[in-house]
């Protein structure tokens, strides 16, 4: 997996080891991700596009929002996700895709916390359990 640390990799280090509130987007084929402290990227897009991304890419990416206490994962399946035509197995093959490769994500920088997905995007899952939330 290639690493895009912005600004650069000196200030992202430099955030870590503060332990400062980070942004990061991985990519669903698990090439790419791009790391930024908060308030360096402010937003997701913003950090794909500082990045050189264009900020309608943020659909091809895995959202989280992360420091040493854990991560929190902007819980958003694309409807187009693995052109999966079904929205309940769609949201649950990006549920468990993300998953995995946050925590690969996380993993490879050193960070073993817990994925969070937060109350706000639990919607997604009254599709999949018949309108019980699970989270």
């Amino acid at each position: 997996m290639k690493i895009i640390k912005y600004p650069s990799e000196e200030d992202v280090n430099k955030a870590v080891t503060a332990d400062e509130p980070m942004l990061a987007v991985i990519s669903f084929d698990e090439n790419t991700a791009v790391i930024s402290q908060i308030d360096e990227a402010v937003e997701h897009h913003i950090l794909l596009m500082k990045a050189g991304y264009k900020d309608t890419d943020i659909d091809k990416f895995f959202r989280i929002v992360f420091d040493k206490s854990g991560a929190d994962w902007t819980f958003i399946c694309p409807p187009d996700y693995k052109n999966i035509p079904f929205k309940d197995k769609r949201i649950e093959a990006f549920y468990k895709d993300g998953f995995s490769i946050i925590s690969h994500f996380l993993h490879s920088i050193g960070y073993l916390v817990g994925i969070n997905i937060p109350k706000r995007y639990s919607r997604h899952f009254n599709t999949i359990n018949n309108g019980n939330n699970f989270i």
